[in-house]
């Protein structure tokens, strides 16, 4: 009963070949298709037409034993997408300890007086990437308890700790969507808001806009309208950069734009976008929150850095770091990881110098290649997996998972954090017939496409796999059921014969297609 479940969803519908392996006839038996070997299924996957043209690699071993059970151009450099978040996952678990806690420090000029008030309130940031509004309200708090309750001056903001570039050069034009947030050592809500979006009662009727976390330092051009009932939706939320406004006081703001036809009856939207400046909305944040807390700031919000440490009024120390994995390995967050390969850098130099890519890089590389992955296998220029640039070997993807789960010191952490199959992160609403028996990162950029984790197989045992897809030719969800049945697959019955050498194995790819 259980092999005949999973099987469905291959045979219903979704455009893929998978469940026959090569040669079979479209009259099998399920219970033939079933028992197949498994090479014959996975190799029955990869020559589907939803990878036709494109160039694969693929690998997989037990996890206890390391016996191959399956690989095609193990050795083969591709563009892994999000598959980079594992080792940098790894690596900054190696370098700062599962426990390892970010410390954003609040000081002043002196210590509240007998009114509560101070001069200027200084924020310093040490790169805490996973900061939200309720960590600011706590922040709030502890300095209310502190006996904070008027800033008269200025709220400042220091994010040295990094330096200022905030995309990634490699990126190209990067959208207002929340995967581009950019990256700094001070920030909010990983660098993205939402924008709830509802139509109007009537046809003509303007749209009813909601911005969370609720701040002025968002401005909202709201020019879209009410469309009849029925209609396509034309709605667009973008964000624009906008001029620093002196005469109210405040540093400058961002705009959030909104235009286009929603129409009636339709229920409301939520919207994901970044802002242009992380620290910016970070203070934005915190005023907020000081405001409910009943602290007032007469001055602006100023970014200045670095500024010498005053009167400390409190330390704050932010979630550990294997808290931290889990959530940008689970929901594959960009920010995050990108944060952590410039911490790192901040952490190995001692504090010298701001954090960046081109420090941060090579010491990704480096703790990398001490923890036993061979350099030969892996290139990388961010820690996200958002550059075309990053190239890695599906060898070099199952070695990191397989040093990972040897690991006493940073293994379960790592592991833990990986998505499940039809049950959480990015894997939610995926893998429906792999449900729970396999864990694993995904990995998504146009023409890009990879998997790579653990399952349980078929006999009992547990598999380590990693599979990469560049340049196929048709749609990214198609490619993605595509290793989704892969990894099922593996966690079906019959496991049967021993996996040729990697010579011997002929990649789905036609002659001549190239990586993007």
């Amino acid at each position: 009963m259980r092999r005949a479940w999973i099987a469905l969803p291959a045979l219903l519908g979704f455009g893929l070949s998978v469940a026959l392996p090569l040669g079979a006839q479209a009259d099998d038996s399920l219970e033939t298709r079933l028992e197949a070997p498994l090479e014959a299924r996975l190799d029955a996957v990869l020559k589907s037409k939803a990878l036709r043209g494109a160039r694969v690699s693929a690998l997989v071993e037990r996890q206890r034993t390391g016996e191959i059970l399956y690989q095609v151009a193990p050795d083969r450099p591709l563009t892994p997408a999000s598959n980079v978040k594992i080792l940098t996952a790894m690596a900054s678990l190696s370098v700062f300890g599962p426990t390892y806690r970010f410390e954003t420090l609040i000081h002043s000029d002196r210590w509240p007086d007998s009114e509560g008030a101070v001069g200027q309130l200084v924020v310093r940031g040490s790169g805490d990437p996973a900061m939200n509004s309720e960590d600011w309200w706590r922040v709030a708090n502890a300095l209310r308890h502190a006996g904070l309750r008027r800033v008269r001056g200025d709220l400042v903001l220091d994010d040295a700790a990094f330096d200022r570039e905030r995309w990634h050069a490699s990126w190209g034009k990067t959208s207002s969507r929340a995967y581009h947030a950019p990256v700094g050592a001070l920030t909010a809500n990983y660098g993205s808001f939402a924008v709830r979006v509802a139509p109007g009662v009537a046809p003509g009727d303007p749209v009813a806009v909601a911005v969370d976390p609720p701040v002025p330092y968002l401005r909202v051009v709201n020019r879209a309208r009410t469309a009849s009932p029925g209609a396509r939706s034309t709605l667009v939320v973008d964000r624009a950069e906008s001029e620093l406004d002196r005469s109210q006081g405040h540093g400058d703001w961002e705009i959030v734009t909104i235009h286009g036809a929603v129409p009636a009856g339709r229920e409301p939207d939520t919207y994901y976008r970044s802002v242009l400046d992380p620290a910016r909305y970070a203070g934005a944040v915190l005023r907020m929150q000081l405001e409910a807390n009943g602290i007032q700031v007469d001055g602006a919000t100023r970014v200045r850095g670095p500024v010498p440490v005053g009167t400390e009024l409190y330390l704050h120390e932010g979630r550990q770091l294997a808290e931290i994995v889990r959530l940008f390995v689970k929901y594959s967050n960009n920010a995050v990881a990108e944060s952590l390969v410039k911490a790192m850098a901040v952490h190995e130099n001692g504090g010298a110098g701001p954090g960046s890519w081109d420090a941060g890089a090579p010491i990704l590389a480096r703790r990398l290649e001490e923890l036993g992955l061979d350099p030969a296998g892996f290139s990388l220029i961010d820690g996200s997996g958002l550059s075309y640039g990053n190239k890695v070997t599906v060898r070099t993807m199952v070695r990191a998972l397989q040093i990972s789960g040897r690991s006493f010191r940073f293994g379960p952490e790592l592991l833990a954090a990986l998505p499940i199959a039809a049950r959480d992160g990015t894997l939610e609403r995926r893998a429906q017939g792999a449900a729970g028996e396999v864990r694993a990162k995904t990995g998504l950029l146009n023409g890009v496409t990879a998997l790579s984790g653990l399952a349980h197989l078929g006999d009992g045992d547990t598999a380590v796999f990693s599979i990469i897809v560049n340049g196929y030719r048709g749609t990214d969800e198609v490619a993605m059921d595509a290793l989704d049945a892969f990894a099922a697959e593996l966690t079906r019955a019959s496991l049967a014969t021993p996996a040729k050498p990697a010579s011997d194995v002929q990649p789905s790819a036609e002659p001549g297609s190239s990586s993007l």
